[in-house]
């Protein structure tokens, strides 16, 4: 077996028990609400040790958002990706299906993630940071659509922000409704108020 080959193994493991060790996460906050819960009850729940879960997950807010970094930059891959003759507020809103994949696998447990977030105060204010992060990604991706390897333009710094907060204008509406209304159309909704008339 290549040295590739093993690290991609090693990769998928990894990828893996950080999901499972995710999900356990997720049902004992759920359950017992997210303050209530410490990194020692969480590696009991898993099996593991304490040690061992702080390898996967720095803090706690990190295993209920431990993919949002990752996700962010899958987004600025989808809108360096999106056709070149789509002008940069079409190609931001194509970009953010990625953002919403969990919605499309499985709405529900999208709706319980998301309200867990928003009704936690810490989970909430780490989710803003770390999309904060999404930022200058996604603007540095439209500066390349466009062509210059340089530093965006104001312009783009500012689409990439607007989308971002259409994403969560969306998403708060969207859990607001319990789930009734189409995450999806409300994305479309949200970019349509502020593109062109």
């Amino acid at each position: 077996m290549t040295s590739e080959r093993r690290t991609g193994t090693r990769a998928i493991a990894r990828a893996a028990v950080q999901a499972e060790l995710g999900q356990v996460a997720f049902e004992l906050f759920r359950r017992d609400g997210f303050e209530k819960v410490t990194v020692d009850d969480l590696a009991a729940a898993a099996g593991v040790s304490r040690s061992t879960f702080l390898r996967y997950f720095g803090t706690k807010e990190d295993a209920v958002l431990g993919t949002a970094d990752a996700r962010g930059e899958r987004v600025a891959e989808a809108l360096r990706a999106r056709p070149a003759h789509e002008d940069e507020w079409t190609a931001l809103r194509q970009a953010l299906e990625v953002a919403i994949e969990p919605y499309h696998q499985d709405p529900d447990a999208s709706l319980a993630m998301t309200r867990l977030i928003r009704d936690t105060p810490a989970l909430c204010a780490r989710q803003l940071e770390k999309q904060h992060g999404w930022r200058p990604a996604l603007a540095r991706a439209l500066a390349e659509r466009a062509g210059s390897a340089g530093t965006p333009t104001i312009g783009q710094w500012v689409r990439a922000s607007a989308a971002l907060d259409c994403l969560n204008a969306a998403v708060d509406h969207w859990s607001d409704s319990e789930g009734r209304f189409d995450l999806v159309t409300l994305l479309d909704e949200a970019f349509a108020a502020l593109g062109p008339a």
